[in-house]
């Protein structure tokens, strides 16, 4: 009784929910809307419209610099009811008015000018390639032709350097300087049989047999002091 006089058997009809399929946004722009509102949202404490806060998607919030954030609250809090309907619902309006943003004009500038040199330095590369191709050409004839030829010199150089690295070391130096002292002293002993068989005179042998030992005795020490010098 209680029930039928309060309405309490009465379960409260629920109004279908209906759902803003007119708009062409994502869940995340049309989720600031209650199901079933033609209004677009109203401000909240930030001063935005259907914008959620930086805490519901931090992911794209990071993106947003406080400044670009508080210029397109500026360019839509001026906005009336009607224009802010618009944007929800009509995608070109909405086009044209993310166009005219300030930091969407730049990055669209950058951009543009990104591809402009981008364009502007493949023409360039492109003018240059029958150059790069004539140069190219050049390198091969030179490589195939005065390549071989320079490098034939160059071995011969690379020869003749190791032939005087070895003629002129140490050790080829001490053996020359005992073959000249050997040669002196059989020069020196032939001398002295010409003497002795009367081939020379005495003064004759005298000056030439001074002068073979001179030379002998002055490479014998050199001999000695280089020998004496490696060793030590």
């Amino acid at each position: 009784m209680f029930n039928k006089l309060w309405g309490g058997g009465q379960q409260p009809q629920q109004r279908p929910q209906e759902g803003n399929n007119d708009s062409w946004y994502p869940p995340s722009v049309g989720s600031s809307q209650s199901p079933g509102s033609s209004r677009p949202g109203t401000p909240s404490s930030s001063g935005s419209y259907g914008v959620q806060r930086p805490t519901d998607r931090p992911s794209l919030a990071s993106h947003v610099s406080p400044a670009e954030a508080s210029g397109i609250i500026a360019a839509l809090k001026d906005k009336s009811v009607d224009e802010l309907r618009n944007l929800l619902s009509n995608k070109d309006a909405y086009q044209n008015f993310l166009l005219s943003l300030e930091p969407v004009k730049t990055q669209n500038k950058v951009r543009d000018d990104l591809r402009n040199e981008t364009l502007q330095l493949a023409r360039e590369n492109i003018e240059r390639e029958p150059r790069i191709m004539e140069l190219r050409n050049q390198c091969r004839i030179i490589r195939t032709t005065e390549l071989a030829a320079a490098q034939e010199r160059l071995h011969e150089l690379e020869r003749r350097k190791e032939e005087l690295l070895k003629f002129y070391s140490p050790s080829s130096l001490l053996h020359r300087l005992q073959d000249a002292m050997n040669k002196t002293d059989e020069e020196s002993e032939s001398l002295d049989k010409q003497l002795l068989e009367g081939v020379i005179d005495l003064t004759t042998f005298v000056q030439k047999y001074k002068k073979l030992r001179h030379s002998y005795h002055k490479r014998a020490l050199t001999h000695l002091a280089a020998k004496t010098s490696a060793t030590g």
